[in-house]
């Protein structure tokens, strides 16, 4: 998980001020296949378009992790860049002491010396200043690219081409003080890697299609089991509220996926969870059972439910689905992924 680097409320002002100057006339520079942070671009374009070049007949892909990218940023390296573009030295030397400000966390104060901490306006926008360099090499050299930040994939139609163009791309990154995790890095079918949360299916007829990466759902099941877990100690309304947030934009996001079936499975998240939460408050008592439990459900069935509260898992089985059933989440609110 990446730190993120808050600025002061000030400095986030100012920050601002310069991005609103500063982004439109960076943007237009750009390379066309650059889609992080950039107005009217998002990471399902940049999704869209490596389909894009896969169905064309490229069937390999050069996909490049930088090493923590935004921890690793060279400041010497940046402002060269920067001073091609500002003429202001005045500018420059603002944006070179917000990059060398040092950082407290937890009361104590630490000086910087690379990077541009995530959390800052300026950053997203540094950022694609000094990877520009790489697209534009890229795109002199008629590679078929999408860079969504510091995710760079390369399309290519054989695993030689690719090598070729992973050996580029170390060359280009060492130009400019960055290391490609050769851990996370590979050349490989597009099939086997993930892009911005997305991955690709064969279907049929030398055509793929967009499905959800497996990493990506395994991480919603881990956050769904985390949102209910019994011991939250949250009120019911509480739980609600937060899967419905996240399920929300968790399937907003995936909505490019051409796979219904993927959503069907990713229902089938162990409820015990969920139910567990739910039963949580009826420790309280019997008495308490007609507030919390489904309307409907047998009380002896409630009963049974509530003398298990803490012990959940025992609940897993016929009683819990009882007295809380589907419907009942559908009352409540949550949302379907399947729906």
């Amino acid at each position: 998980m990446r730190e993120l680097g808050i600025p002061t409320v000030v400095d986030r002002f100012i920050q601002q001020a310069i991005l609103q100057v500063l982004g439109p006339r960076f943007d237009s520079t750009f390379s066309q296949y650059s889609y992080g942070f950039r107005p009217g671009r998002s990471a399902h374009d940049a999704v869209v378009q490596a389909q894009r070049y896969v169905n064309e007949g490229r069937r390999f892909v050069v996909d490049v992790d930088l090493e923590k990218f935004f921890d690793r940023v060279n400041h010497d390296v940046l402002m060269g860049r920067l001073a091609k573009r500002i003429e202001d030295k005045r500018l420059r030397g603002l944006i070179r002491r917000y990059l060398e400000a040092g950082m407290m966390a937890n009361g104590v104060a630490t000086e910087r010396h690379e990077g541009t901490p995530q959390g800052g306006p300026l950053s997203p926008l540094l950022a694609n200043v000094l990877l520009d360099e790489v697209d534009k090499e890229l795109e002199r050299r008629g590679h078929a690219f999408v860079r969504y930040a510091d995710d760079c994939n390369v399309y290519v139609r054989s695993r030689r081409a690719g090598e070729r163009v992973m050996e580029l791309l170390r060359r280009l990154y060492a130009g400019l003080r960055l290391r490609v995790n050769e851990a996370k890095s590979a050349v490989d079918r597009p099939q086997n890697r993930k892009l911005l949360g997305y991955s690709f299916w064969n279907a049929g007829g030398m055509q793929v299609k967009r499905k959800v990466a497996p990493k990506a759902l395994t991480a919603m099941r881990d956050r769904v089991r985390e949102l209910t877990r019994p011991t939250r100690s949250q009120s019911i309304a509480r739980v609600v509220e937060d899967l419905r947030s996240y399920l929300t934009g968790w399937k907003n996001y995936f909505r490019l996926a051409d796979t219904p079936k993927i959503f069907r499975e990713a229902r089938r998240v162990d409820p015990a969870p969920a139910q567990g939460a739910a039963s949580a408050p009826l420790e309280t008592g019997a008495h308490d059972l007609s507030r919390t439990a489904s309307p409907g459900s047998p009380e002896r069935v409630a009963a049974q439910v509530a003398a298990s509260t803490r012990r959940w898992w025992k609940n897993s089985a016929m009683a819990i689905h009882i007295a809380f059933p589907i419907r009942y989440f559908d009352e409540l609110g949550v949302p379907r992924l399947a729906a």
